[in-house]
């Protein structure tokens, strides 16, 4: 979620709302909620139009939709045996459909078995398999012998991965680790859907940090030329939005509306351009291409104040909105440094500034950027992971495993630093070194130092400014 600014006669109210029940209560009572009614009625009263236009915008999102190739996606699906982790999701069923239209010869689906499908895709395979269980995950692959594996089995509510540590940790960890290590085994070319949060150099939300950790072991494995691994990165996806969910059971039931902040806004993208984006992505993977993807224009981010003003307009709930400040699983703000203006303003906003500095257009997908998985350099994170791994498998103390996941996750950071070229690590210092220092906490700080010890190392080795296992964005683009 990014910032975006309040609207001309919208402060005094969000003023009057933050005066009537201060951000902080995991609770209201009777008397906090009639406190808040009547800000909220005279922001809804003066909103209302922009509400509905932003509700209006959020809804139609849904039938959005990216270019793929026709003929290399033909070429890549046809006759072959396609894997689908966490097909009976909501991107998983539109991936399903994306794919039965290239005529695999045979599509099948590995879930928990806990839910039906969104929707049952005539001529798949559902089975149920539990991606923790990593024998049973290298049968699967073992008998049906696939030529390619789309990944998309995860936990990815925010708020949930704060309460479910363990599980979270198991399934997207773990999970991920244990399809990689059958399409290692078995030599097969494995497309992960990953999310826009991973760009973060360093986070300690649950939901990030595991799918950072996740981005991680797919450029670990890719570094063993074993297998070829490809991610999409998502954002928040319209087809199934946790937020939208929320807000229309609070509307329904009449429950106060608990926004984070009045300045948040979303980029948003629907379960079909997901889909198409993964396909995108096994395009580059089938061709020995391992690639890092994101879509390149998400358009203008929503505005969770006025989505929320429309939804209430809409349905004339009567109920009060709280803004309760931002809740475990939610960054309040980004990295200072995450982008930087002379290589971010024409790249998906889901790369952060090292990544678009060598990212360039995906080849047959003109509304794909693409950036080549993360050159590792070493193995130091590894212990960390298999740490994590250890104890969500024992459904350890939450505090023990975010200590865990904490350790990991600096040590991915430094394994990242590692494999970046001494010019980007450079111009990022200059980046941050212009910035003003109360915008930086003590984590953010502790990324810059890691960026500069990093620096430091490099001249007293006296390693050449050129190191890189990568090819810098004006090589791939000759």
């Amino acid at each position: 979620m990014e910032p975006a600014g309040t609207t001309d006669g919208q402060d005094e109210l969000v003023q009057a709302l933050t005066a009537a029940v201060p951000p902080g209560r995991p609770h209201l009572s009777a008397a906090d909620i009639t406190a808040l009614m009547g800000p909220t009625q005279a922001l809804i009263r003066h909103r209302a139009d922009a509400g509905r236009a932003e509700y209006r915008r959020f809804r139609d999102l849904r039938d959005r939709a990216i270019t793929v190739d026709p003929r290399r996606s033909l070429a890549a699906h046809r006759g072959r045996t396609v894997l689908v982790t966490g097909g009976t999701g909501c991107i998983g069923s539109a991936l399903l459909e994306q794919l039965q239209q290239w005529r695999p010869e045979r599509l099948v689906s590995l879930s928990r078995g806990v839910s039906a499908p969104a929707r049952r895709v005539a001529g798949v395979e559902y089975r149920s398999v539990d991606v923790r269980d990593r024998e049973a995950v290298a049968a699967v692959v073992r008998e049906l012998r696939p030529q390619l594996v789309y990944h998309l089995a995860a936990q990815h509510d925010p708020s949930l991965a704060e309460r479910e540590v363990a599980r979270t940790l198991s399934t997207n960890v773990t999970g991920t680790a244990n399809v990689l290590d059958a399409c290692r085994r078995y030599g097969v070319p494995l497309v992960h859907a990953s999310t826009g949060k991973a760009m973060r150099p360093y986070s300690n939300d649950v939901y990030a940090a595991s799918k950072k950790l996740a981005e991680w072991l797919l450029a670990s494995a890719a570094r063993s030329g074993q297998v070829v691994t490809g991610a999409a990165r998502f954002t928040h996806v319209v087809d199934n939005s946790i937020i939208c969910r929320r807000l229309t059971g609070w509307a329904r039931d009449r429950m106060p509306v608990r926004l984070h902040s009045p300045d948040v806004s979303f980029y948003l993208q629907s379960a079909l351009e997901a889909a198409q984006l993964l396909v995108a992505v096994g395009l580059e993977a089938v061709r020995g291409h391992q690639r890092l993807a994101a879509i390149r224009d998400l358009g203008w981010p929503i505005s969770l104040m006025d989505l929320a003003v429309g939804l209430l307009a809409e349905t004339g709930s009567p109920t009060a909105i709280y803004l309760c400040g931002f809740e475990a699983g939610y960054e309040r703000r980004p990295y200072p440094g995450l982008y930087d203006p002379r290589t971010s303003g024409d790249r998906s906003p889901l790369f952060n500034a090292w990544e678009a500095a060598m990212t360039t257009d995906a080849e047959h997908c003109p509304d794909v950027d693409v950036c080549p998985v993360p050159a590792v350099q070493d193995n130091g994170p590894q212990p960390f992971i298999d740490a994590v791994a250890r104890l969500a498998a024992a459904d350890a103390d939450p505090d023990v495993l975010r200590d865990a996941l904490d350790s990991a996750s600096w040590s991915v950071l430094s394994s990242s630093v590692r494999s970046l070229p001494t010019d980007l690590l450079r111009r990022h210092v200059a980046l941050v070194e212009r910035l003003p220092h109360t915008l930086f906490g003590p984590d953010d700080r502790t990324v810059v130092g890691t960026v500069r010890q990093e620096l430091t190392r490099r001249r007293a080795d006296r390693i050449p400014d050129a190191l890189s296992t990568r090819p810098s964005a004006a090589a791939m683009a000759s």
